[in-house]
């Protein structure tokens, strides 16, 4: 299958799952959600460390994998800081105090008016998330067909607690069940530019699909570690999230060694 394709529907159909699982349990869902995150979180590691980064080393060599994973953690950074300052409060107060701020859609629940504009800053925050995932699934397809068909599965899996995420505040908001998983799951569209990308890159040479890699291992690590699993832990606040991230990357581990 054409990796574009199949990025458009491991985003489309991660991204709608969650939705669905929110219309079906309702909005009060942070310990499902909290697990979710987790288990997305270890998914999403054992992708990185398994797949990308050794992948990387091998088309490249070392100092450019590293350079490549600082260039990812910079660029994820630097737009999350510039969503940050276009979602910041009057007073100057910064997001990413609770989950429901997670994806800068606090107003969502507080204020219905506010649904568009909030909305905009969520999808926004949403798609940035999503590129890098599909910048791998790209760069991968282009090099390794069963590569990328392997990473748009995980990466899937992945998106499921993203999904959940924007369902969550857009049903809270008045939102119909229905809007809801149609719009989430229109959101996880986004990885296709990623793909593009990733595809366009990696037919350069296997240096660039080297760089790739580096810069989406850079990326996610980066959206894990700064922002998955640490809303994982408080939204639970005890070790379950440690637990289901062990388990995500036990169940990375098995699927890559069975596919």
């Amino acid at each position: 299958m054409n990796i574009i394709l199949l990025s458009l529907i491991a985003g489309v159909v991660g991204m709608g799952i969650g939705a669905i699982l929110t219309a079906l349990f309702g909005t009060k869902t942070d310990r499902m959600t909290s697990i979710f995150l987790s288990f997305a979180g270890g998914v999403m590691m054992s992708i990185v460390f398994l797949e990308l980064i050794p992948e990387s080393v091998e088309l490249s060599n070392v100092p450019i994998t590293v350079i490549g994973i600082a260039a990812g953690v910079a660029m994820v950074f630097f737009l999350n800081n510039v969503v940050d300052k276009i979602s910041s409060k009057k007073n100057g107060e910064k997001i990413h105090k609770s989950f429901a701020e997670f994806f800068h859609s606090s107003d969502v629940i507080a204020k219905r008016k506010s649904m568009l504009r909030s909305g905009m800053i969520m999808l926004f925050a949403i798609g940035l998330h999503n590129v890098p995932e599909g910048l791998a699934m790209g760069a991968a397809g282009q090099h390794d067909a069963a590569l990328g068909f392997t990473i748009a599965v995980l990466i899937a899996l992945h998106n499921i607690p993203e999904g959940m995420a924007v369902a969550v505040p857009l049903t809270a908001g008045g939102m119909s069940k229905i809007k809801s998983i149609v719009i989430t799951a229109l959101v996880g569209a986004t990885t296709i530019i990623g793909a593009f990308i990733g595809v366009l890159v990696g037919g350069i040479s296997e240096t660039a699909v080297g760089i790739s890699f580096a810069i989406a291992s850079g990326a996610m690590l980066y959206v894990v570690l700064a922002e998955i699993l640490p809303h994982a832990i408080m939204m639970s606040r005890n070790r379950l999230p440690t637990v289901f991230a062990l388990v995500g990357i036990v169940v990375g581990m098995l699927f890559i060694a069975i596919v």
